[in-house]
């Protein structure tokens, strides 16, 4: 079954005098890469819920961002005083340096140190109550299972997307076994008429040289390979599709095949309607690698 790359979910909760936000996303990417924004209190969580990203994905650029408050913020919240005087003396170095520059700075305002991380916190880790991590821990599994859900519906949308082009493939290969007649009997017209040409103007040619000649331009025309190995690329494809587990570098990898096949065909045709299928196959391959990008 195939499964999206893109996924979001979003929950509140609320336990033990605390009241909390988070949401977890992810978009394509090569392979899987985790980032977290959680409260300094919360490394141990942060460790274990890593651990179970990593457990149910394979890829994906993942985001998970938690935010916790008190309810009576006003009461838990402190000033760390070490923290503010090293801000301070950084903020004096700066507008010293700025003033030895010539440089004006605008007037700081409290308002300003406030906001720089670590000044104003809520309770320390000591304060935090066991209950709120367990209830965390429990809230997060409602969320990740809310976000591979919208995972897999976006998947059960590209495979649809997918199936649907892989059957244009299959159309267009068809299109092109039943034009190949048509294109053999063209080809052996002009090269009879060629021949006729040189036999009418060349003196004493070597009969056997030619159909060395002839043999050697049918091999370098004969595009039954590209469509033999086309068919076998339609049904890896189908199996693909069909298959439970991380399938898209798979996919990606099988489209390049699909690219090189409809380049050579087209290169080989001398065919006008050969070369118009081949297009087309291009044309339908590269829509399709476009939605493969998205499957994990």
């Amino acid at each position: 079954m195939i499964v999206s790359m893109t996924g979001f979910c979003a929950r509140t909760g609320a336990s033990d005098g605390y009241g909390w936000s988070w949401d977890i996303r992810s978009v394509n990417a090569k392979g899987l890469d985790i980032r977290t924004r959680m409260p300094d209190w919360a490394n141990a969580l942060d460790v274990e819920l890593r651990k179970i990203l990593k457990s149910k994905l394979s890829r994906g650029n993942v985001s998970v961002s938690l935010r916790v408050v008190a309810d009576d913020s006003a009461d838990t919240q402190s000033i760390d005083e070490t923290q503010v005087d090293k801000v301070l003396a950084a903020l004096q170095l700066i507008e010293t340096r700025a003033a030895d520059m010539g440089q004006g700075l605008a007037p700081s305002k409290a308002a300003d140190l406030l906001s720089v991380r670590g000044v104003l916190g809520n309770a320390s880790t000591s304060d935090i109550p066991d209950g709120l991590i367990k209830a965390l821990r429990s809230d997060f599994d409602a969320l990740l299972d809310g976000f591979l859900s919208m995972r897999k519906a976006e998947g059960a949308e590209l495979a649809k997307v997918l199936n649907a082009q892989v059957a244009q493939i299959e159309a267009l290969v068809t299109d092109a076994t039943q034009v190949l007649p048509a294109r053999e009997a063209e080809a052996k017209t002009n090269l009879q008429a060629a021949l006729q040409r040189i036999t009418d103007n060349v003196d004493g040619v070597d009969a056997d040289r030619i159909a060395q000649e002839l043999a050697v331009l049918a091999v370098k025309s004969d595009v039954t390979e590209e469509i033999d190995r086309l068919t076998a690329h339609i049904a890896a494809a189908g199996e693909l599709l069909a298959t439970k587990g991380p399938v898209g570098r798979k996919l990606d990898f099988l489209c390049q095949e699909f690219n090189r096949e409809a380049n050579t065909l087209c290169s080989k045709s001398n065919f006008a309607e050969l070369t118009k299928i081949g297009l087309e196959l291009k044309v339908v391959i590269d829509q399709m690698r476009e939605q493969i990008q998205n499957v994990e």
